[in-house]
């Protein structure tokens, strides 16, 4: 790996970006106070969702990509919520404030033992996709529907993990590192949105570090 290797993402001769991830073992995990949730049923989190656009309008979310290694297959790494439900770490911004910086909030928030973390330590990267939703309904699409009046954002960003560091998860979540062939495509388990980041990280050269 040469100078142009300082962090662990770059871009080969062809243009191909590549990603280093590292194994699982080079993590620890530990738990924290759990976090109370602001929405007991779907309802709920509807009627949360029109209260707040009437208030600031169009909020957009941001979630991370993170990979590590296991069994010498990409893994990613998703909260699981009440045993059923799997989210990518992130969450809404806050009126006024960039992606980057709410999604290094959030992760501190979600993953680092206080909420007061350094937040710096989190390496957000490219992009990698948009979803959509038709005003409150909770379905997600990949393009901006022409007719839709009132659009709600979610992007995915890259994080490069380091390799090593602590995650801090607050004891009602579950933090697992699922691989990505079980991710491919499993729209029932994973929803649209995780089912489709095997197909995102594409475009990737995935390189497996042997610590």
């Amino acid at each position: 790996m040469g100078d142009d290797d300082e962090h662990n993402s770059s871009s080969t001769d062809e243009g191909r970006k590549e990603v280093d991830i590292y194994p699982l073992s080079c993590y620890y995990f530990g738990s924290k106070e759990a976090i109370v949730f602001k929405d007991e049923t779907v309802s709920d989190r509807i009627t949360r969702m029109k209260s707040n656009y009437a208030a600031y309008g169009l909020r957009t979310s941001v979630e991370a990509v993170l990979l590590v290694e296991l069994f010498k297959h990409p893994h990613l790494l998703l909260l699981q919520l009440n045993n059923s439900i799997f989210k990518l770490p992130g969450g809404r911004l806050r009126p006024g404030e960039t992606d980057i910086d709410g999604l290094r909030r959030k992760l501190s928030n979600k993953l680092s033992a206080s909420r007061d973390g350094n937040e710096a330590e989190w390496e957000v990267g490219e992009c990698l996709g948009m979803w959509w939703r038709h005003d409150f309904e909770t379905l997600l699409c990949p393009y901006l529907p022409p007719t839709v009046k009132k659009p709600k954002c979610t992007k995915l960003f890259l994080v490069r993990l380091p390799e090593s560091r602590k995650f801090i998860v607050p004891e009602n979540l579950k933090l697992l590192a699922v691989p990505l062939s079980q991710v491919h495509e499993n729209h029932k388990t994973y929803g649209t949105v995780i089912s489709g980041v095997p197909q995102l990280l594409s475009k990737y050269s995935i390189n497996i570090i042997d610590i």
